[in-house]
């Protein structure tokens, strides 16, 4: 086994946002200064507080060495192509997906404007989840007790994984570096494809593949049939055929779209039709995945990630109101909360 360090993932991050002003403002004045070949670095640390004023130095330092330990910038002298991307990212989704690539391939949590080591803990981390299928809290706590730089494959086994997390537990690692933890758990979170579910960290295709099958095996495909009948029975009731309730075309195929998910629901939710919509596969997909919801009049709300010629095209469509019933909209109120994927626009 390698050589184990207490502190050895150092961690601090200023800014939790990444789409915030701070965070990109930041990152712009600090490439603005090395474009300009300057490098005085107690003049950096001026131009950042005078900017976003602290209660001290300290905490300025601390915000511009985030971008080094992220990987946005190497030192003074220069930083990655990949951050150029970010500062001129139009939406939050692009965002995302290029800080995933710059954290991936160059960040160094011990690294500072004054120090660089080139140990990439993310991507080591990463690679130790290829290998052992998912990483428990407990075990992302162990991994930031590993020398990276002993090991030259890269990644830890599913045995050496469970040897850190144990020794974590053994020296009370937890108590005395709560805050490192959870700056790591909090960065992770911000990665592109990868999702905490109960505290346990899993590619996002291999979390529907591992967990969803459990959710499957519950439904009952008959009462699911009958949930469908009931739904397609209402729409020929009151538009005279089974038609998808926005778009109202009898397409040949349609969707029975819960309100509330299926796995989120209890029996008597989950083969209720008025937990249902009978939708397009296209509108089935937008609303399931929380790109679109209603309002209690039947306007469609878009998700700021969704693209401008998607919105375009569904803009003038709406749910007719005759099938907003009460008990729908409640269950709306839980697709608006739970589901939809933040700031509305109508």
């Amino acid at each position: 086994m390698a050589q184990i360090y207490e502190n050895y993932w150092k961690l601090t991050l200023e800014y939790s946002d990444i789409n915030s002003d701070k965070f990109i403002g930041t990152l712009k004045i600090i490439i603005d200064f090395i474009d300009s070949e300057k490098k005085d670095y107690e003049e950096l640390q001026n131009l950042v507080f005078s900017r976003y004023p602290k209660k001290d130095k300290a905490s300025t330092r601390k915000s511009i060495n985030q971008f080094v330990k992220l990987g946005f910038i190497k030192d003074l002298t220069s930083y990655n192509n990949e951050s150029i991307d970010f500062l001129n990212a139009k939406t939050n989704r692009k965002r995302k997906s290029i800080f995933s690539q710059i954290v991936y391939k160059y960040s160094d949590f011990n690294a500072s404007i004054t120090q660089q080591q080139k140990i990439n803990q993310v991507n080591f981390l990463i690679k130790t989840l290829e290998e052992v299928g998912k990483l428990s809290k407990e075990d992302l706590i162990g991994l930031m007790l590993v020398d990276i730089q002993n090991l030259k494959k890269g990644y830890l086994t599913k045995s050496e994984v469970e040897y850190y997390r144990n020794e974590a537990v053994k020296i009370g690692f937890v108590k005395r570096k709560y805050n490192q933890i959870s700056y790591l758990t909090n960065l992770l979170k911000k990665l592109d494809d990868i999702v905490f579910i109960k505290n346990v960290l899993y590619f996002e295709d291999d979390a529907k593949m591992i967990l969803l099958p459990k959710q499957i095996n519950k439904r009952d495909n008959y009462l699911h049939r009958i949930y469908k009948n009931l739904l397609k029975e209402e729409v020929e009731n009151k538009l005279n055929d089974v038609k998808c309730m926005i778009e109202k075309l009898s397409y040949p195929s349609l969707v029975a779209s819960h309100i509330k998910p299926f796995i989120n629901s209890n029996e008597d939710e989950a083969y209720d039709p008025d937990n249902g919509f009978l939708l397009s596969r296209n509108f089935d997909i937008l609303f399931d995945k929380g790109y679109i919801t209603f309002d209690n009049l039947g306007n469609i709300i878009c998700c700021d990630e969704l693209k401008d010629d998607v919105k375009n095209y569904i803009k003038n469509y709406k749910l007719d109101f005759i099938f907003l019933n009460e008990k729908r909209l409640n269950y709306l109120k839980y697709h608006q909360k739970h589901i939809f994927r933040g700031k509305s626009e109508n």
